[in-house]
């Protein structure tokens, strides 16, 4: 399933969000450039050095050696992608959901809110995958906090989603708790079977993260309240 938008209109403009989502462009479009007239050794050594490694992150003493010391790691690896999907799926989440939460906390507590959710992912994983030598990029678990947001506020906030289902493919509006849990499950099943490339735990963890911090980050402001009914959009 991919969400295409979500009907639950703001009240204030999200700059962090559009801020976020320019960052992590940004930053791709210099990956990017560096293959452009560059060994691709230097690519490498750009991605490798801003991302996360467990192994480097639970030992003190490479610290130094590093060029990003390995606790700040956790969060320079937000904004590196590892290919051209992995930051639009990334991205298109951000903006479909970021928009709502930020309104529900105000500006600079989102964005707390935010790196605190990418810290406990970035955290789930490295204590599920002790001594790995992988690295670890992407938004994907600050983005997944706000997903968790974005549950507790808005469950029955209608998301136009393109559905995919062995050959049934259509365009239908579903209520987030139906699409974000389906999206969570989904997380679980694929740590469970230990599906490669992907950071598993660190989604899961960020969702969590979001979810149990939600509370303490909304403004007094109360978020609209969507209506449950499915609309259907098919095409």
């Amino acid at each position: 399933m991919i969400p295409l938008r979500d009907e639950n209109p703001t009240q204030t403009t999200p700059w962090v969000t559009r801020a976020l989502v320019a960052i992590n462009v940004a930053v791709f479009v210099y990956q990017t450039t560096l293959l452009v007239g560059h060994d691709e050794m230097v690519y490498l050594e750009f991605v490798q050095g801003l991302a996360l490694r467990a192994d480097f992150l639970l030992s003190p003493t490479m610290w130094t050696s590093m060029p990003v010391p390995a606790p700040l790691t956790i969060f320079t690896s937000m904004f590196v992608h590892g290919g051209l999907w992995h930051l639009l799926g990334n991205m298109l989440y951000l903006w479909i959901f970021g928009d709502n939460v930020e309104d529900a906390m105000g500006h600079f507590r989102f964005l707390v809110f935010y790196l605190l959710c990418g810290l406990a992912a970035a955290l789930t994983q490295v204590m599920l995958s002790l001594g790995s030598g992988t690295p670890m990029v992407g938004a994907s678990g600050a983005i997944a906090g706000i997903l968790g947001a974005y549950l507790v506020l808005h469950p029955g906030a209608q998301v136009l989603t393109l559905v995919f289902l062995l050959f049934f493919i259509r365009v239908m509006y579903l209520p987030a708790i139906v699409l974000l849990g389906i999206w969570f499950a989904l997380q679980i099943l694929s740590a469970a079977g230990g599906g490669p490339g992907v950071a598993w735990y660190a989604h899961i963890g960020g969702f969590v993260a979001g979810i149990i911090l939600v509370g303490a980050f909304v403004t007094g402001k109360r978020p609209r309240r969507r209506r449950m009914s499915i609309i259907d959009g098919g095409l």
